[in-house]
């Protein structure tokens, strides 16, 4: 039953992050086909951003080792297909296969920057800098991620004002779009609507705001719909729940995908997602993974059929 709220959006984009967030974490190599065509079987479904990969240094996540091999397969889809790159040679490599956005991945907490980048906050933003400049000139769209925005395993509770500065930066250096990431899954309702205020008062607008929550005390869809309520309208989401965090221990699922469509479906808010597609491509995906998805809304439907 659809009961809309107009205090919310009327429209909602997801920016889908099961083929690169949501496989990173897996121990066992994903054939690069299978990636292919789970990449295409979500656009298929009506998602119209699709991050496909990462052009990260194959050491640090061998997952996304196939890279040069995946982007061409998928990249005359009709869709965004934005890729991680940590660096200027990254961004080459990216630019060499024709991608059109990237993201780059920043931290608001110290802890955090020294265990993913090996370099303080400030060192990983002028890290960054040159990229998203060499980005911009080339005519690509930029979208920075933050993580650990609500907490941190080694420093607790991160203040709002210490995410809004490190988020400012990265508006300041062209980023247009900036992804507030929930690492841990520690946020609930009042500390985002805390955070999304503060970022205003610093200048961040609410357009330029998406949110990236994770799942592990079961706080996503609250504080998704909190954001919601602030004016969001771009979220994150993994495609039957799938993802985590190779540096962050505690980091489990990603918000799935299906359980916000399912959600917003009932708000009466467009997303241009086919549930059923969606449900079936997590279903699949999960059988090439070999368990069950964790997504409550793929084990729910998938029971009635």
């Amino acid at each position: 039953m659809t009961v809309a709220d107009p205090a919310l959006p009327a429209r909602v984009r997801i920016h889908e992050v099961g083929a690169r967030d949501g496989l990173q974490n897996e121990k066992t190599a994903v054939p690069t086909a299978v990636k292919a065509e789970f990449i295409r079987r979500l656009a298929a479904a009506g998602l119209d951003t699709v991050e496909a990969t990462s052009f990260v240094h194959p050491k640090w996540v061998p997952q996304l080792a196939d890279a040069e091999e995946l982007f061409p397969l998928v990249r005359d889809l009709p869709v965004r297909l934005p890729v991680l790159v940590p660096n200027e040679r990254g961004l080459d490599r990216a630019l060499a296969l024709g991608a059109r956005e990237i993201a780059v991945f920043a931290s608001a907490t110290e802890s955090f920057a020294k265990a993913n980048l090996n370099r303080t906050v400030d060192e990983a933003l002028a890290l960054f800098a040159p990229t998203v400049t060499r980005a911009i000139e080339a005519g690509l769209k930029v979208r920075g991620y933050l993580s650990m925005c609500f907490g941190d395993p080694w420093e607790g509770a991160v203040p709002v004002e210490q995410v809004a500065r490190v988020t400012k930066a990265l508006a300041e250096m062209g980023c247009d779009e900036l992804s507030l990431g929930d690492t841990i899954g520690v946020a609930t309702p009042g500390h985002v609507q805390a955070l999304l205020t503060a970022l205003n008062e610093a200048g961040v607008p609410t357009s330029r705001i998406a949110v990236h929550f994770h799942d592990t005390y079961g706080q996503a869809l609250s504080n998704t719909l909190a954001a919601l309520r602030h004016g969001v309208t771009t979220v994150d989401a993994s495609a039957g729940g799938l993802g985590g965090c190779p540096y962050a221990k505690s980091a489990t699922g990603n918000l799935a995908t299906e359980d916000l469509v399912w959600m917003l479906d009932g708000l009466g808010i467009e997303t241009g997602v086919d549930l059923a597609a969606l449900t079936a491509t997590s279903g699949w995906m999960a059988e090439q993974l070999g368990r069950p998805s964790p997504s409550r809304t793929v084990r729910a439907l998938s029971h009635k059929e």
